[in-house]
């Protein structure tokens, strides 16, 4: 199946894995990338720039295929390096970079200058329509179903996504609420040119997580979210659990700050339910697309059968609705 993103970056399938926090290495990167999409890295999940070079070569060592690093670039406490991070990614000869964030266009021209590709992450056509202003070389458009950050409009992506395509010229990717072939047959109809990601890769073997959070996708459903950081106008769709409970209900009182819900929304206490199962130990990122997830494949498994699904549909039961007529001499 070929698109203007698989034939602009070089891919076999139009796949994407999203950058996540704590999930984005390169033991699941290479194995999206060897299985015919495009594996990430994220950037920030490493400590240090240097972390990230050198997590890069580990991932150059898994595949010969092509693979991004997420950089994104959002309000925190304390500030990383970005520019540092940036610039391992050009030292170390990666070519493709997905960036998110509002600040994210600071780091653009050294990108590409260096020749990197950006695909850049947007929740709004008009923020889209900005990106490719500035010559990124695709958008990725989330929808409200994502996880993560889902701005603060709430345009599912059935909306989202052809309203973006009506505007938006370069490569398109649809993000959030995709998880089978289903899902790419409908984001290619409706204008985008690939999917991206993310909850349905951290339910697979190779995602590098406790198997008491990968089963804790597979138990929950499509209401198995909350949204937090609303009143903060900083929405965050993370997974439904005691801690991401009590942060809504702190956040619901009249006077509340973020202060109020610091301790615990920590990445720390995230880091802990990855590496150690204990999913009510803080928070941990969940879009609804848990509501189609019924099992845990290996990566290439779940491409594949993706890629399977969307060809039956769509020459098989969608071509099979179009019927010819004849009309009588």
């Amino acid at each position: 199946m070929q698109t203007r993103f698989t034939e602009a970056f070089g891919i076999q399938h139009p796949i994407v894995q999203g950058g996540m926090q704590g999930v984005g290495l390169a033991v699941l990167a290479s194995a999206v990338s060897n299985a015919g999409g495009l594996g990430i890295l994220t950037g920030l999940t490493q400590p240090t720039p240097a972390a990230l070079s050198q997590e890069i070569e580990r991932c150059r060592a898994m595949t010969a295929r092509p693979f991004g690093v997420n950089l994104t670039v959002f309000p925190t406490m304390k500030p990383p390096p970005y520019e540092a991070y940036a610039q391992a990614i050009i030292d170390s000869g990666v070519r493709i970079v997905e960036t998110a964030g509002p600040k994210a266009m600071t780091l653009w021209p050294m990108l590409k200058a260096a020749g990197v590709k950006i695909i850049h992450k947007c929740t709004s056509v008009r923020h889209a329509l900005s990106a490719e202003a500035k010559n990124v070389d695709a958008i990725s458009i989330d929808g409200f179903e994502c996880a993560g950050h889902p701005g603060e409009e709430d345009i599912p992506g059935l909306i989202l996504i052809p309203a973006a395509a009506d505007k938006v010229r370069v490569p398109m990717l649809a993000s959030g609420g995709f998880g089978d072939g289903r899902g790419l047959v409908a984001a290619l109809a409706l204008g985008a040119d690939g999917i991206n990601m993310g909850t349905r890769f951290c339910a697979t073997v190779e995602a590098p997580i406790h198997d008491n959070v990968k089963q804790a996708y597979l138990a929950n459903d499509e209401r198995g979210t909350n949204l937090i950081f609303r009143k903060l106008h900083n929405t965050a769709r993370v997974a439904k659990n005691t801690v991401s409970d009590e942060v809504v209900r702190r956040l619901a009182m009249p006077d509340a700050t973020f202060k109020d819900v610091a301790e615990l929304v920590r990445g720390d206490q995230g880091r802990i339910v990855l590496e150690t199962g204990d999913v009510d130990a803080g928070i941990y990122w969940a879009g609804q697309v848990q509501g189609l997830i019924h099992d845990i494949p290996s990566v290439r498994g779940l491409i594949d059968r993706i890629m399977t699904e969307a060809e039956t549909i769509i020459g098989g039961r969608l071509a099979r609705l179009v019927v010819q007529t004849q009309t009588a001499a």
